[in-house]
C-alpha cells in the first residue's frame, strides 16, 4: 500500500499525484477500509454532537450504517489520484496496455484526473476544465463504487 503524503510533488512533466491510498491488492485495500472504522465513528459522533442531537436521537438516527457510509466517504477521499494533461494521462495508459479505461466527461477537456485500480487492471477517470478538485472527487467516488465495494463484497461472500 501506497501511505504518499496528501501534497505530493509532481512525479513527471505534466502530471500530479494526490491522495493516500494506492492499494495493489484487495487485501491492501481492505486493510486501509478497515483501518478507518474508528475515525467513522468518531467523525459521526462529533458530527452528531454539532448538530446537538440529543441521547436518544443519536441512538435513533446514528446506525451502523450511518458509520459505515462515513467510512466508505474516507476511504473514497483518501484514494490516490493523478492529475495531468491528456499528453500525461495518455502516456500513462500507453505504459498500462491492459488496463481498461473507465473515461468520464468530454474528448474536448485538456486537463484529466485518474486512479488507477491495481487489482482490477482498470483506470477510472475523469476530464476537467476548471475543477480539479470536483472531478478527483467524482473519480475517487466512481473507483469506490464501482471497484473497490463489489471487491470488497466478493470477499465477504467468500468468507460467509
Amino acid at each position: 500500500m501506497n501511505n504518499k503524503s496528501p501534497n505530493a510533488a509532481a512525479t513527471s512533466v505534466g502530471m500530479e499525484i494526490d491522495g493516500v491510498y494506492a492499494p495493489e491488492t484487495v487485501a491492501a485495500a481492505e486493510e486501509a477500509y478497515e483501518s478507518l472504522g474508528s475515525t467513522a465513528q468518531i467523525v459521526v459522533k462529533e458530527t452528531a454532537k454539532a448538530m446537538e442531537f440529543a441521547p436518544e436521537e443519536y441512538d435513533d438516527r446514528v446506525t451502523s450504517d450511518v458509520i459505515e457510509t462515513a467510512r466508505d466517504a474516507l476511504f473514497a477521499s483518501l484514494l490516490e489520484v493523478h492529475h495531468g494533461d491528456r499528453a500525461a494521462f495518455e502516456s500513462w495508459c500507453d505504459d498500462h496496455p491492459d488496463y481498461s479505461v473507465e473515461m468520464l466527461g468530454s474528448d474536448d477537456v485538456p486537463s484529466v484526473v485518474w486512479h488507477p485500480v491495481l487489482f482490477a487492471e482498470t483506470v477510472v477517470a475523469a476530464t476537467y476544465q476548471n475543477e480539479p478538485e470536483a472531478a478527483a472527487a467524482t473519480v475517487r467516488r466512481r473507483a469506490f463504487g464501482e471497484q473497490y465495494r463489489p471487491a470488497f463484497e466478493a470477499t465477504d461472500d467468500e468468507m460467509e
